[in-house]
């Protein structure tokens, strides 16, 4: 199979699992207790009112008549109006995404920074203190909940020390790349928006860390017992060379591979954290839009971000069969 035929083939596996997103987000509004009608009418409102309602909503129509015309209007970008806030949930939900997609992105930067060194380490100084302080940090990472670790860095570091502020979103990378080609204060902007991401990455992050530092610690123990180490080693190259230049290359790729699909699950992820920090992306827009049973909102998010997890999942396998080209097999 050809490298474009391959990309193909996971482009249209990619469509289809998408449309089953859509047909499962759909499907949720009519198997979850209640009716959308009571989050727009009134308490008091009569039967003659709630039909109104229902009618312009386009409410009592069959459900095949209301899955038909969702896909269509979904298939031109229409993904209808938020009952609660009155906006278009296109325009709501995009609002929201650059937010949660920078979130992910530090997090992951957080996890890589830390975890690929500690994972080298471990495993060139294995069954040594290094190696077994860097196993119990990730086994930490790995079991400790999200979101209670987000409320023990704000009450340690926001609460306590005052070194960190505890919700919103001061600033974007946005805000930062434009202090740097503008008169306005570089420094401080950049300040400002460590101050209110750091906190949240952290939390995000930190099973990804774990999870990167045991993948990589396995990764090089394999490579540097392999024949090629070997023989580097006995032509007399450096020990740093060979770690960082010929094993810690090969065991990139599957962990390539983990960062892009938990780069996406990052993305889907972060409902619990943004609550936490309250954070305005599409998990806080997802926890608000079931609080207030608004579905255009709620389906709306759950459809980007599961869109984004697939073209994240495509992405990455692309990647990986451009860097190993057996994968791409007949």
């Amino acid at each position: 199979m050809s490298f474009g035929r391959f990309v193909l083939r996971r482009s249209l596996q990619g469509i289809g699992v998408v449309w089953g997103v859509v047909t499962v987000v759909f499907a949720l509004r009519f198997v979850t207790p209640g009716s959308p009608i009571n989050a727009v009418a009134p308490l008091d409102a009569s039967q003659e009112t709630r039909q109104a309602i229902a009618a312009e909503l386009g409410l009592d129509q069959p459900l095949y008549i209301q899955y038909g015309r969702y896909v269509f209007e979904l298939l031109q970008g229409d993904m209808g109006r938020s009952y609660i806030r009155g906006q278009e949930v296109t325009t709501l939900v995009f609002e929201r995404l650059p937010a949660t997609i920078e979130l992910a992105v530090a997090a992951s930067i957080v996890a890589i920074v830390l975890a690929i060194p500690l994972g080298v380490i471990s495993a060139t100084r294995r069954n040594e203190p290094v190696d077994y302080g860097a196993t119990l940090l990730s086994l930490g990472g790995i079991s400790t909940p999200n979101f209670w670790l987000g409320i023990m860095l704000i009450l340690i570091f926001a609460v306590e020390f005052n070194v960190f502020n505890t919700s919103g979103r001061g600033a974007d990378v946005g805000d930062v790349a434009l202090s740097a080609i503008t008169a306005e204060p570089f420094v401080g902007t950049l300040l400002t928006w460590l101050a209110y991401i750091t906190l949240p990455a952290i939390a995000l992050g930190t099973y990804f860390m774990a999870l990167i530092t045991r993948l990589t610690r396995s990764g090089m123990l394999d490579e540097l017992s392999k024949g090629y180490v070997q023989a580097a080693r006995a032509k007399g190259l450096p020990r740093t060379l060979i770690r960082y230049k010929h094993a810690l290359r090969n065991t990139l790729i599957p962990v390539i591979t983990v960062l892009g699909l938990q780069l996406g699950t990052l993305i889907g992820g972060a409902v619990i954290t943004e609550a936490v920090f309250s954070w305005p992306g599409l998990g806080t827009l997802v926890i608000e839009s079931i609080n207030q049973r608004d579905w255009p909102a709620l389906q709306g998010s759950l459809i980007v971000i599961g869109t984004s997890f697939v073209l994240v999942n495509i992405l990455v396998d692309v990647v990986y069969a451009y860097l190993d080209p057996e994968v791409v097999t007949d």
